[in-house]
């Protein structure tokens, strides 16, 4: 290979935007073994864990039993990727004011789109919409017992928050809501009313597209609810899945 199409050298000459996964892997392992180049090597490594998503996915010691990758390999890969994970993370102070679903799964679907079991978490909201925390509040699949009432509330309550949006991921990659999401969701949205605190939406992550109940129209009965989360200043365009930025 021409010194000049080697991987690090078109990251000098192109950008790394321009790479393709199997490149940037083999810039990060550096060296290959005997008798497979670095970027052999790497793209036999996206082709045995089913691309970068099932990296992300694996642990660190599951990667390093592939051929030619090893502990010490496999630790630069996962480094590499939860770095461009935390590069997605909520950080305090760039909280923002977000006026709806798009801007809430633009802050949460870089962390959230490649987790392996799904985490179901609540976006705390200030009187001005903007973002004062999310907290993780069970792991595991979603069903009525691993999303509480008392759990999801429990710190709202503990802050006087008044209002919050309800997130959690799929897996599979596919953001369509199960019935058991739209039940958990009514269920939660029907306990936040008795409490004073307002569910203005549940967003579903799924591999860079979400779904959002409310846009869907699957949060409440009747148009009570959506005249409260307009009056707040909660858009909600025409339902769909919307794909986001990369």
């Amino acid at each position: 290979m021409p010194v000049n199409e080697r991987p690090r050298e078109r990251l000098l000459r192109v950008g790394p935007s321009a790479l393709s996964s199997a490149e940037l892997i083999s810039i990060i392992v550096r060296t290959g073994v005997r008798g497979q180049s670095a970027l052999s090597l790497a793209t036999s490594v996206l082709q045995t864990f089913g691309g970068v998503r099932g990296i992300a996915s694996v642990s660190t010691q599951d990667l390093s039993t592939q051929k030619g990758i090893g502990p010490a390999k496999a630790v630069q890969i996962k480094a590499a990727i939860e770095l461009g994970r935390r590069a997605f993370m909520l950080e305090p102070e760039d909280l923002v004011q977000v006026n709806g679903p798009r801007d809430v799964a633009q802050l949460i679907i870089g962390d959230m789109r490649y987790l392996d079991r799904e985490h179901f978490r609540v976006v705390i909201l200030n009187a001005k919409n903007k973002v004062e925390d999310v907290v993780t509040i069970s792991i595991g699949c979603l069903d009525s017992s691993l999303a509480h009432p008392r759990e999801v509330f429990k710190e709202c309550v503990r802050r006087n928050c008044a209002r919050v949006i309800l997130v959690h991921n799929h897996p599979s990659g596919d953001p369509t809501p199960s019935d058991a999401d739209i039940a958990i969701t009514r269920r939660l949205a029907s306990c936040g009313m008795i409490l004073g605190i307002e569910v203005l939406d549940h967003i579903i992550v799924g591999d860079n597209r979400y779904q959002s109940l409310k846009e869907l129209g699957l949060m409440d009965g009747g148009p009570v609810g959506r005249q409260m989360a307009a009056s707040m200043g909660w858009e909600s365009p025409a339902p769909g899945s919307l794909e986001l930025d990369a």
